[in-house]
C-alpha cells in the first residue's frame, strides 16, 4: 500500500493509524537478483513490486549538504571479479563484486590537519548547493502526499570517509580540534541549505548515515557521541525541526544498542536497520526505551537462509505486541541474502502479511525503504 506521508510520519511517531506497516527497506543482493532470474522467477519479483509492500514515496529535497569536490570519478579497469576506480574525492576504490555493493576505499584524502585544511573548501557552503527551481515542484509533491527527505553527512560516516575508520578514531584522540573542525564546518553548510530549502518547501524528515557498527559493537562509543555528535547533529535537527521537520532518521548497520540512549539525546528518533546478527533485539529494546525512538527492520534476513519453520519462529518473536500500533517499520534488517530460495522469501511475505493482518493481495508496488 501507498502511504501518505502524513500517515507515516504519523506511525513512526507512535500514533495508532489503524495499520501496521510492513516493508522491505533495500531488497535483494545483486548476485541474488542473478540467481533469481536463473531460476526463472518473474521480473515483477525480482523487482519487489509482485509483493505489494507499504511504502511512502520520497523525495530528496534539492539542496546539498555534502562534499562537493569538483573531482570526476574515473573507472581504471573493470574485471569479471572486482572494479578499480577513483571517485568523487581522489580515493582509489575496490568493489569486489560477489559480495559487495559499495566500493571500498584503497587511500584517503587527508592525514592530519593541513590535509583538512586543504579540502575543507569542498564543504563551505555555496548558493548553488540549493536548486530553486525544484523547490516549488517538491512543495506541490509534498502537500499531495510525498515525503520530503534531506540528507546531512555523518558525523562518524563523514570523517570517516576523509580519514579512513583507523585515522578517523585515532584523530578523536590526537586531533579532536580538527574532528570539531570538520563537524562545525558540515553544520555551517547544512543549516544553511536546510534555511534556504526550508523557505520554499517545508522538509519532513532528517536523514543521516552512519554505518559505524559491526558485529562487536559501535566504533564510537558514549564518550564521543556526546563530544562530536550532540554538537553537530543538534544544531542540525534544531534548523531542521524549524522548517516542519518531524523525523530524525539515521542508518547504521551493526550493534548499535549500546549508544541508543546517547543518540536519542541527540535527538535521533528513528533508526534502521536494526541487525539482529549484530546484537540488535528490537523487541527488548523498545521494552527499554519505549516511544522514544521508531525502529525500522529488526526482522533477522539470515532466517530465510533456514527455511520456513525457522522464518516462522522468527516472525513469532519479533512481531510482538510491544512493537504493534505505531513506532515500528517492519522490514528485513538489510538486504535480502544471496541464496535465498524465492519460494521461501514468498513464504515469509504472505506470513508477514498474515501475521500483521494486511491484506494478502494487496496491489502491487515497492520502494526502496532505507531513509
Amino acid at each position: 500500500m501507498v502511504w501518505h506521508r502524513e500517515r507515516y510520519i504519523a506511525h513512526c511517531l507512535f500514533e495508532d493509524t489503524g495499520r501496521e506497516m510492513f516493508c522491505e527497506l533495500f531488497g535483494p543482493l545483486h548476485v541474488l537478483e542473478e540467481e533469481w532470474r536463473a531460476a526463472g522467477v518473474p521480473e515483477e519479483e525480482i523487482g519487489m513490486t509482485a509483493f505489494g509492500w507499504d511504502y511512502v514515496p520520497v523525495q530528496w529535497a534539492a539542496g546539498n549538504t555534502g562534499a562537493v569536490t569538483g573531482i570526476a570519478p574515473v573507472l581504471l579497469s573493470d574485471m569479471a571479479e572486482k572494479t578499480l576506480a577513483v571517485d568523487h574525492m581522489g580515493r582509489h576504490t575496490e568493489l569486489i563484486k560477489a559480495t559487495a555493493t559499495i566500493p571500498l576505499p584503497l587511500d584517503y584524502p587527508v592525514e592530519g590537519p593541513d590535509d583538512w585544511l586543504r579540502v575543507k573548501h569542498w564543504y563551505a557552503f555555496d548558493e548553488k548547493r540549493v536548486d530553486c527551481d525544484r523547490l516549488p515542484v517538491q512543495r506541490k509533491r509534498r502537500e499531495e502526499g510525498v515525503l520530503t527527505c534531506i540528507s546531512i553527512p555523518g558525523a562518524f560516516d563523514e570523517p570517516r570517509q576523509l580519514l579512513g575508520e583507523e585515522g578517523l578514531c585515532v584523530a578523536c584522540y590526537e586531533e579532536p580540534e580538527m574532528l570539531r573542525d570538520m563537524l562545525d564546518t558540515m553544520a555551517d553548510t547544512a543549516v544553511k541549505v536546510i534555511e534556504r530549502v526550508g523557505e520554499r518547501c517545508p522538509i519532513d524528515c532528517l536523514f543521516v548515515h552512519e554505518d559505524m557498527a559491526g558485529k562487536s559493537g559501535p566504533l564510537f562509543g558514549p564518550a564521543q557521541i556526546r563530544t562530536f555528535f550532540r554538537p553537530y547533529y543538534t544544531r542540525v535537527w534544531e534548523a531542521a525541526r524549524a522548517y516542519g521537520a518531524k523525523l530524525f532518521s539515521q542508518d547504521s548497520d551493526g550493534d548499535i544498542s549500546p549508544i541508543l540512549g546517547e543518540l536519542i539525546d541527540c535527538g535521533l528518533n528513528c533508526i534502521h536497520p536494526m541487525e539482529p546478527v549484530g546484537g540488535n533485539d528490537i523487541v527488548a529494546l523498545r521494552k527499554k526505551y519505549g516511544r522514544k525512538l521508531c525502529f525500522k527492520g529488526g526482522i533477522n534476513k539470515h532466517a530465510l537462509l533456514s527455511g520456513e519453520e525457522a522464518v516462522r519462529r522468527e516472525l513469532e518473536y519479533r512481531l510482538d505486541p510491544c512493537l504493534m500500533h505505531g513506532g515500528t517499520v517492519f522490514a528485513l534488517d538489510h538486504r535480502i541474502p544471496n541464496g535465498v530460495p524465492i519460494e521461501t522469501y514468498r513464504y515469509y511475505v504472505r506470513l508477514g502479511r498474515e501475521m500483521l493482518g494486511l491484506p494478502l493481495d494487496e496491489a502491487p508496488g515497492w520502494a526502496r525503504m532505507a531513509f
